[in-house]
């Protein structure tokens, strides 16, 4: 493995589209048309892919002794010593530097965004990671903030019901990853992630159930709602609502026939009908909002 393999698998590029989030702001304000806006929301996407690769170092660095027994992640660059924790540290930490310099440039209140989304991951790595609900929460939260800052880079506002929803939706996946780890891990999971100790497989079943249902019921809520209808002069979007229920049915069905094989985020990149049902509901929304 060369040097420069092992410091991009470091920066975990398979996990920036998570960062896809920052592009609900520009598709719900009706704003795709714009090439200024697009290009702004294409930036906040890299400039938030530099700072959640500096948050993943800091989660490495920190989980080295965990990692390097985890069979998942025992070849990570910093686990298996390829990488010196304190480069680690410093390439972190120059991402973060290059990435908030360039928010500042684009947009004040993007940039305290990003701020805050790196707040928010410092606090979860250094405590709120083994602290049980908590976990889940502050990982949800971040999401949220992916997609206040995709609408504060282009000067909108954003939806309070698209908040509740993002939020629920991201609750969702991060409790089918941690069941998913329970799962894989079995009996060694409180050993190797404290918090894991903390919870139990029916337990979280139920807690994914919930979070499932109030995901649903909450973009159903949102697609009906008077504050809706009125700002996009349009009932149409109910019509996405079968595309919405598939997608997450789909989601909850192949992390579960597949549980303990592999982690739910990697599944979104495996299962044609899922990512069909995604492309589907982003052609369907783009054009019922033109």
């Amino acid at each position: 493995m060369t040097a420069l393999s092992s410091y991009l698998r470091l920066l975990r590029p398979n996990q920036w589209i998570k960062n896809v989030f920052v592009f609900a702001g520009l598709i719900f304000s009706r704003q795709f048309h714009d090439p200024a806006n697009i290009i702004r929301s294409i930036a906040a996407f890299i400039i938030f892919s530099m700072i959640s690769s500096s948050s993943y170092i800091l989660n490495d660095v920190i989980d080295h002794a965990e990692d390097q027994i985890n069979p998942a992640k025992k070849n990570r660059p910093i686990a298996s010593g390829v990488i010196r924790r304190d480069h680690a540290l410093m390439l972190g930490a120059l991402l973060a530097l290059i990435a908030l310099a360039c928010a500042f440039a684009i947009e004040r209140h993007f940039f305290y965004v990003c701020l805050l989304y790196l707040a928010l991951m410092t606090l979860y790595s250094l405590w709120a990671r083994q602290v049980v609900i908590l976990d889940v929460l502050f990982v949800a939260g971040a999401y949220v903030v992916r997609a206040v800052a995709g609408a504060a880079v282009i000067r909108v506002d954003i939806s309070s019901w698209l908040i509740v929803c993002t939020f629920l939706l991201a609750l969702f996946i991060v409790l089918l990853k941690r069941k998913g780890e329970m799962v894989m891990l079995g009996d060694t999971a409180a050993d190797q992630r404290k918090v894991l100790g903390s919870y139990t497989l029916p337990m979280l079943t139920q807690l994914i159930t919930v979070a499932v249902t109030a995901c649903i019921v909450s973009y159903c809520i949102y697609t009906l709602s008077p504050e809706t209808i009125i700002k996009f002069h349009t009932k149409r979007l109910v019509y996405t609502i079968p595309l919405v229920m598939y997608g997450l049915l789909r989601y909850l069905y192949i992390a579960d026939k597949k549980s303990g094989a592999d982690t739910p985020d990697r599944l979104l990149f495996t299962d044609a009908a899922l990512l069909i049902s995604i492309g589907l509901w982003v052609v369907a929304c783009i054009l019922i909002l033109l």
